[in-house]
């Protein structure tokens, strides 16, 4: 299904004047708006009076970087399930890697092809599409609200990034069953190429984090050893 262009407007931030101009033309060619920044400041203040649909960030800007960036937009409950993508000459693993960690949803290294952004570009928007049909799924003290892609816990909103929510709404939806790391590759991240198995582990442990009254000795989100992932959800006996 083709991304709806409807209010899908894109924070571009690089410093590269020429390399900014590329990236809006082509994305702006593809049927998006597009805001352009040289520097941090004003992101942020921007976003929050209108959130856009995507970020896409370089690291290395003058103000700040790209990763501090990340870092305030995954803790601001506004703006934290927007994706983000970073567009880098950092090419490390270890950078990659720490990418993966703030939140960032997919990471693309210059130089690029600028039909194959335009095409990851839609790609992430596409896995974070809401569903037509919203539904809400309950169980003893946590809410999942598929539609807003809200998370509640104890009745108290818990901030989560559009990656999060969706490994959590995915395995929540389907109790029970085992999936492998490279199922929830497949059916979470798509076709995210900087991703690998390992990478669901770390989403694993930061949704813990926030459902699980002990992220060491969960409840809901159980390690099978050698298999993968279950979410259970606990019967409630009759009184």
């Amino acid at each position: 299904m083709e991304v709806s262009r409807l209010s899908q407007t894109i924070f571009v931030l690089e410093d590269d004047a020429d390399i900014s101009r590329l990236v809006q033309y082509h994305l702006e060619s593809a049927g998006f708006t597009v805001r352009p920044y040289a520097a941090i400041q004003q992101i942020v203040s921007d976003a929050e009076r209108q959130p856009p649909s995507l970020f896409l960030l370089d690291i290395m800007v003058p103000g700040g970087d790209g990763l501090d960036l990340c870092r305030r937009l995954r803790l601001n409950p506004t703006l934290s399930v927007v994706p983000i993508i970073f567009l880098t000459a950092r090419a490390a693993e270890n950078d990659r890697v720490q990418g993966l960690e703030l939140g960032a949803d997919d990471y693309i290294t210059k130089p690029f092809a600028t039909r194959e952004l335009v095409a990851r570009v839609k790609a992430v928007l596409r896995r974070f599409e809401r569903p037509t049909t919203p539904s809400i799924l309950k169980f003893e003290q946590i809410e999942i609200d598929a539609g807003a892609m809200q998370l509640r816990v104890k009745g108290e909103l818990v901030t989560t990034t559009a990656t999060e929510f969706r490994l959590l709404d995915y395995l929540a939806r389907h109790p029970g069953r085992v999936f492998s790391r490279d199922h929830l590759l497949d059916a979470v991240w798509g076709d995210a190429r900087f991703v690998t198995p390992r990478s669901v582990d770390v989403y694993v442990r930061r949704i813990r984090e926030k459902i699980e009254e002990d992220a060491e000795t969960p409840r809901y989100l159980k390690t099978m050893r050698g298999a993968g992932y279950r979410f259970e959800i606990p019967k409630v006996l009759p009184a």
